[in-house]
């Protein structure tokens, strides 16, 4: 969390000399520690200053001034952890109105103790904050501990577990600014009172029970005396709280957040956390509905919603003193007036409604913390973390001055001038105009930052004039323009846009989603006429709509989000694939708003975060099909490179695995126990192995595992296995959680057939048999794959083990030439049997992908024995290493060649889905033609040219496999 930005400046002399001298001459007047005190104020100006700025704090010094004195001697630590002490020593059997008047006293001790440490700057504001909370947090739970003594007692509840409060059926959430531990000196502690009816004696009677404690609780911590009061206290958080009870029933309001929650109680419930009663059943409640707060997918209407709730605001205060049309110094409310604190909450909580149920990373309960980890994300640019975390200190502290002058509950600023003169010497400013200054321009930077995030949420940007025609003598105007706009066939357009209009597809039925459409209609129609065939496009978006089961929520996207517009014409334009899959998953339009396709993956967070083993799967696929999507879209936009855009993939199938394979043994320990000294390791083979992942590449692995020489049977579960058998069994479990459909579908396709015993093997190998078949069986095709071998998944002990076996197979050597005659009698046998599939097969075709992969992978087979700097993973880099060894004098034609294969197959896999020969688009093309200039330094300027590039490069990469490798012979070479 960020702290204060810059040390506290040093308080100027007393504002109220006259009242700072009525105070000394008291203090020496008085006993020992008093007058110790006086000549403390006198040697040390922050004390004369405290004193003579707030009335409150001068009388706390005069009654505490033997705390003081121990606050200066041992420093706020030490007399804050005084202040709290009594607490825990209260007697079982103290009466109430005792227990009221401790809880007073502690208050008003640690208040004093608190501000000293504050205005002396010895403390930050987060242990400001942090201790104001604790305060709060002690005195609640004794006032709890005593309540439910006393309900023990009456017969109401059942006697609970001796240690802390498990098991009594209470449950108080902590809200707002207490529940993230940034309470200011005088706020209100915001609760939410729960209860479990089976912890009464009488299940039907607890509501009555827990109404009390909750009447009660309220009563003990706002009574005031002559010893002042201990909180505020505000229960009206609660579900529904003109309709429920001062304490709900824990079921219920599951039930209403499951059904009814809003907006504005989701992000109350950020903050939420157990603070009193019993924790452990506090938390499995925000456990639970967990789910309502992070939603799994982006939902921009929570912008919308927090936007109105500070328009609200506004009007709400519009007759109130404090509320401005613009920020001023007089008078204003730096809560919730322009540029306040509450903008900075609402900036970091609407953010974080957005994307946090993607990355827990971002769950961050308080203010600063949010915003730091917002930025982490990308979600939020460093400058708006600077500006606004600068203006939450200030504010903050500013707020705290406000408030302790009279210990009253105010965020509104002084509208005299003597006030704010008062205020500005409290803050450590010489006068009021100094501050003014400050205070103006960090609140105009909030509200900077505040409008930059929300602008646009409401209403639609219109980007013409068309709007739908409503009767039959309309419609020739209305075909005409839109030929006009650039539509061929205008009448098949109209028809298609009346269809939206009269709901003939799911996504427009509702009155929302049509009218919706009509805002977005013209923006919509000019956006899709300026791509390269209009009517094909349209087309496209029809069919999406007619695919997707509501529209609302995609319609929301696109209007508030006018560049996301532009993206998915694109996509429908030139992608069928990606467009398909934009109809078959509407949350993949989250991933075209803007998201870094490199930016880290919190799948391990999410698996770990979930609630059980199915959930996290289905993170771990919605992830995955996201970051997928977002790598391929960059892809085609020509944003990413095919080198970029298969380490991204690789890296996101590394990050996916790497959370799966611990989740997968967690669950499967939780059946069959654990195996003495066992491991399982995945080896990653092929494009995942050599980081070089195409679009809807598989998964390559080999799954290989160890144990103790004397491990007999695997023990703690509920099923004991032998050591193969559990192993293979915990192999099937992790490939059906990497490749089985679920409802957010599938992470991988996963292929084995490399593994030592094929497809008719089990499905996970011993290291010592993989190391022994590699070291007598294997054949040189088996040698060549695991030349791009690399440990993926496993602990780190055994990977370890895995990666030098490995590198053993490796670089065990062949008999001279023996790699060569392979290769060349392998290609021959696969043009014989798999010749390729038509002109744009460019992987199987002569000079193609496997001849430039069987050259690096016979020449490193070949020399790396001899040489192993020649391992070095993927094929770029092989023919690289070769080529500096001097064994490949053309390898950077055979690099270009490489990159511009797999550049264009992967562009080709996203344009085509269907045969490998299929018609492309106009808008295919052209991104198929920015693809290849990217890999050759100059744009083809149409397919023709195109054309004679790739028979270029292939006539170079044939006649170095015939030089390098020999003529291609079919055989039976082992």
């Amino acid at each position: 969390m960020l702290r204060n930005p810059s040390p506290p400046r040093p308080l100027p002399p007393a504002f109220d000399p006259e009242a700072l001298a009525l105070t000394l001459e008291h203090l020496r007047e008085g006993d020992a520690p008093q007058r110790a005190l006086a000549d403390s104020a006198q040697a040390q100006p922050w004390i004369a200053a405290l004193a003579g700025h707030s009335p409150y704090l001068a009388e706390l010094l005069q009654r505490e001034a033997e705390l003081f004195q121990r606050f200066l001697a041992k420093g706020p630590e030490d007399a804050f952890k005084l202040c709290l002490a009594p607490l825990k020593r209260v007697a079982a059997g103290t009466p109430r109105a005792a227990l009221g008047a401790l809880l007073r006293q502690v208050k008003r001790r640690a208040a004093l103790v608190i501000a000293a440490a504050d205005i002396s700057g010895q403390w930050p504001l987060d242990r400001v904050t942090g201790a104001l909370s604790t305060l709060a947090e002690e005195c609640l739970q004794a006032a709890c501990r005593h309540l439910l003594r006393t309900a023990v007692e009456r017969g109401e509840l059942k006697r609970v577990a001796a240690r802390g409060a498990k098991g009594c059926g209470l449950v108080i959430l902590g809200m707002g600014k207490f529940g993230a531990r940034e309470l200011n000196y005088s706020s209100d502690i915001d609760l939410i009172v729960m209860f479990d009816p089976e912890a009464a004696i009488d299940p039907d009677e607890a509501q009555h029970a827990y109404v009390r404690i909750a009447r009660d609780l309220v009563r003990l911590m706002e009574e005031r005396t002559a010893e002042g009061y201990v909180f505020r206290t505000d229960l009206r958080l609660r579900p529904d709280p003109s309709a429920t009870p001062l304490a709900v029933p824990i079921l219920s309001a599951i039930s209403y957040y499951e059904s009814m929650g809003a907006t504005w109680e989701r992000a109350a419930m950020i903050k939420a956390r157990p603070v009193a009663g019993d924790i452990a059943a506090g938390e499995a409640f925000l456990n639970e509905i967990r789910p309502f707060v992070w939603r799994r997918h982006l939902d921009f209407a929570a912008l919308a919603d927090i936007h109105s709730i500070k328009r609200q605001i506004h009007e709400h205060q519009a007759d109130k003193k404090g509320a401005h049309d613009r920020i001023q110094v007089p008078g204003h409310n730096v809560k919730l007036g322009r540029g306040g604190i509450r903008e900075i909450e609402f900036t970091a909580q609407a953010l974080q409604l957005i994307w946090g149920g993607r990355d827990p990373a971002l769950r961050n309960p308080t203010t600063l913390g949010a915003l730091t980890a917002l930025v982490t994300a990308g979600k939020l640019d460093r400058a708006a973390l600077a500006g606004l975390s600068d203006a939450y200190v200030f504010l903050r502290e500013l707020e705290h001055r406000l408030q302790m002058i009279e210990d009253r509950q105010t965020h509104q600023m002084p509208e005299d001038e003597a006030g704010i003169a008062r205020i500005a010497s409290l803050m450590g400013y010489p006068n009021a105009e100094a501050l003014g200054q400050d205070m103006t321009r960090r609140m105009a930077v909030v509200e900077a930052h505040y409008t930059r995030v929300f602008e646009g949420i409401v209403g639609v940007r219109h980007g013409g004039e068309f709007t739908m025609p409503t009767g039959p003598d309309d419609a020739p105007e209305a075909v005409a323009r839109l030929q006009a706009l650039g539509f061929k066939d205008g009448a098949s357009a109209l028809a298609m846009l009346r269809g939206w209009e009269q709901g003939r597809v799911r996504a427009t039925r509702s009155d929302r989603a049509r009218m919706l459409l009509q805002g977005l209609l013209p923006s919509l129609l000019e956006t899709f006429a300026q791509q390269a065939e209009p009517d094909h496009v349209l087309a496209r978006f029809d069919a999406m709509l007619a695919r997707l089961p509501v529209g609302v929520q995609i319609l929301s996207l696109m209007a508030r989000n006018p560049m996301l517009l532009q993206r998915v014409a694109n996509i429908l334009g030139a992608a069928p694939y990606l467009a398909d899959h934009l109809a078959n998953a509407p949350a993949a339009f989250e991933a075209l708003l803007g998201h870094d396709p490199a930016a880290p993956l919190p799948v391990a967070a999410l698996v770990r975060d979930a609630r059980h083993f199915e959930e996290a799967l289905d993170s771990a696929r919605r992830l995955a099909t996201e970051r997928r999507f977002e790598i391929d879209t960059a892809m085609l936009e020509g944003r990413l490179t095919a080198d970029e855009a298969g380490g991204l993939r690789s890296g996101m199938a590394d990050a996916v695995i790497g959370a799966i394979m611990p989740a997968v043994a967690e669950e499967f320990a939780i059946r069959h126990g654990r195996i003495e000294g066992g491991s399982l390791a995945m080896l990653a083979l092929g494009k995942l192995g050599g980081r070089e992942m195409l679009p809807r590449s598989d998964l390559d692995i080999v799954l290989l595992y160890e144990h103790a020489e004397d491990a007999e049977a695997s023990s703690g579960g509920t099923k004991s296995l032998a050591p193969s058998e559990y192993f293979i069994r915990l192999s099937h479990q992790v490939v059906a959680a990497l490749s089985a459909p679920g409802a957010e579908g599938k992470l991988f396709d996963v292929d084995m057939r490399l593994r030592p015993t094929g497809n008719k093997g089990p499905v996970a190998t011993r290291l010592a048999s993989f190391s022994r078949y590699h070291a007598e069986e294997s054949w040189t095709w088996e040698r060549m794959a695991l030349l791009r071998g690399r440990v993926v998944g496993g602990e780190p002990a055994f990977r370890a083990r895995v990666e030098a076996a490995l590198r053993v197979a490796q670089l065990r050597p062949l008999p001279p030439g023996k790699a060569l005659a392979d290769a060349a009698a392998m290609r021959g046998r696969m043009l014989r049997d798999l010749p390729p599939e038509g002109a744009w097969d460019l992987k199987a075709m002569p000079g193609g992908m496997i001849e430039v992969e069987f050259i690096a992978q016979a020449l490193t087979l070949e020399h790396a024995p001899h040489q192993p700097g020649l391992l070095v993973g993927n094929t770029k880099a092989a023919l690289t290493a070769l080529g500096a060894a001097g064994l490949l004098p053309e390898h950077e034609t055979l690099v270009r060649a490489e990159t511009l294969w797999r550049t264009l197959l992967g562009l080709r896999r996203l344009m085509a889905p269907g045969p490998r020969d299929a018609a492309l688009s106009a808008a295919a093309e052209a991104a198929l033609l920015y693809g290849a200039g990217q890999v050759l330094g100059r744009q083809p300027v149409d397919l023709p040219a195109l054309r004679t590039q790739i028979e270029e490069h292939a006539a170079a990469v044939r006649a170095a496999f015939i030089r390098h490798i020999g003529r291609p012979e079919a055989g039976e070479t082992p």
